[in-house]
């Protein structure tokens, strides 16, 4: 297969980038499946996520921002109390922990206001670079492009990066796409790789990507696959 150009790549991503808004319509706000108000709620619903379903996050918040409304009041958690409240996501003990630190650095160093420079945010206790993004472009619409393994996987399938490190994937998109799409483009990235795109058996008969896709026919699934409903 001839090396693609960069521009054929920026054009490609372009029209799929076009695709996938059409399947998958709204903002980054309106796409994120964490249910939340504000940044730090996202924030804390965004660490509890970390090997967790979204549906059991939304399932556990409700809870837990009753108990604690702001950061100066999780800050002050109980951890005993903190992690009974989020048991049920996994990991519970190092996310509580996440959780009173990132809180408590939120209230020591940014009273009244709430963070919004990558920098700031990664410095919080159990905030990487994935959950800033997710952060900055959902709660903040800043520029953020969150790299999961749904985004790794079909990046890379799609032929827009060859890399597999995080960082440099995030780079190689975000020099395709208008800063204005990156955030909507991740999670409808990761609604694709949930609905269509799967790890094991791609639904690519069923992709409207497909022919933009250089991966395409890697998982093409015959009628009796369709009828079970096969991922």
């Amino acid at each position: 297969m001839p090396r693609e150009s960069r521009a054929a790549r920026a054009k490609r991503a372009a029209e799929i980038a076009r695709l996938l808004a059409e399947e998958y319509p709204g903002s980054a706000r309106q796409l994120c499946a964490l249910e939340h108000r504000g940044p730090f709620q996202l924030l804390v619903a965004t660490i509890l996520s970390a090997q967790c379903t979204d549906e059991r996050v939304n399932l556990v918040t409700p809870a837990l921002f009753a108990r604690y409304r702001d950061p100066e009041e999780m800050a002050a958690a109980d951890p005993a109390e903190l992690e009974g409240l989020i048991k049920s996501t996994g990991f519970f003990r190092t996310k509580a922990s996440h959780l009173i630190g990132m809180a408590s650095a939120l209230a020591s160093r940014h009273p009244g206001a709430f963070p919004s420079e990558m920098e700031e945010l990664t410095a919080l206790p159990g905030v990487g670079r994935k959950t800033a993004n997710v952060v900055r472009s959902v709660a903040l619409s800043l520029p953020g492009l969150p790299v999961d393994t749904h985004v790794l996987r079909l990046s890379r399938r799609l032929g827009l990066t060859s890399a597999a490190d995080p960082l440099k994937i995030e780079a190689d998109l975000c020099a395709l796409l208008p800063e204005e799409q990156w955030g909507a483009f991740s999670l409808r990235l990761i609604l694709h790789g949930r609905a269509v795109c799967g790890a094991r058996r791609p639904r690519c008969s069923q992709c409207v990507l497909a022919p933009h896709c250089p991966s395409a026919g890697i998982g093409a699934l015959g009628p009796d696959d369709r009828k079970r409903g096969a991922r």
